[in-house]
């Protein structure tokens, strides 16, 4: 009598847990939840990338008390053996401002800043690129782009951008990523980028 009732007794619990939806599947917890953003930055977004613009991060992302997103545009088919992770084709960080939204660094086929091109990145045009962004608490957000395919001329190499609180911009890093590489006016073979 004893091992019917306790079998029961385990059938029940083991039906219990089964049944319901209030545990998410295992790929459901790996989604990543989209970042809470007013509906401007969206439109914004739509205005620059078309349908495909996705917003990745919104909030103080360079730590000097403004709002800001970071809106990419998807490449829609990716490449075969492509490790995880965004392949993008655009990004752009928009900040907000009294008169709407300003971009404040793009990356298209090539990395800008309102002040030029940033040092450091490759000479030929990238058309995909990898990326991956995490948001320090102090030092912001750190962007790293990765080409998808070897530049013409280059190499594969990843690239990081951040916020330069010292110049009010985002800027390239240099390959150890500590140090910030200034702005060049053209994409002309240089021997070396000016460091700040």
């Amino acid at each position: 009598m004893r091992r019917c009732s306790l079998v029961a007794v385990l059938c029940g619990v083991l039906l219990a847990s089964c049944g319901g939806d209030s545990h998410p599947t295992s790929q459901q917890a790996a989604q990543p939840a989209a970042p809470a953003y007013p509906p401007e930055v969206d439109q914004t977004a739509q205005k620059l990338f078309g349908p495909e613009a996705q917003v990745l991060a919104y909030g103080d992302l360079a730590k000097n008390g403004k709002q800001e997103a970071l809106v990419v545009s998807l490449l829609k088919i990716k490449p075969e053996n492509m490790p995880p992770g965004t392949v993008i084709t655009r990004a752009v960080v928009i900040e907000k401002t009294s008169d709407g939204w300003n971009e404040e660094f793009l990356c298209d086929e090539h990395m800008k800043n309102p002040k030029g091109y940033l040092g450091g990145q490759p000479l030929a045009s990238v058309l995909a690129w990898r990326l991956q962004y995490e948001q320090d608490p102090q030092k912001g957000l750190t962007m790293y782009f990765t080409p998808v395919q070897k530049p013409e001329g280059g190499y594969i190499q990843t690239f990081g951008v951040q916020w330069n609180p010292e110049e009010k911009r985002y800027q390239m890093l240099d390959r150890n990523f500590d140090k910030f590489l200034m702005e060049v006016p053209s994409l002309e073979p240089l021997n070396d980028m000016p460091q700040k």
